[in-house]
């Protein structure tokens, strides 16, 4: 498995695109138990748990400055 490193505010891409299609990046808004993202494109929200949210990401785009 690959080891992502991922943070609060980065800029993700999932495996699969959002059914707006606007945007295939993401920004993590909330990080605990469980991450919730919120799509660029349209700004839904949705929440996964870290497992899933970790088997369904396919790479970080961008950092957020620290």
């Amino acid at each position: 498995m690959i080891d992502h490193q991922y943070g609060l505010n980065d800029i993700v891409e999932m495996k699969k695109q959002h059914p707006c299609k606007k945007s295939t990046q993401w920004q993590i808004i909330r990080m605990g138990a469980d991450i919730k993202i919120k799509c660029l494109g349209c700004g839904a929200v949705i929440m996964f748990s870290r497992r899933e949210f970790e088997k369904k990401l396919k790479k970080v785009v961008e950092h957020h400055g620290e």
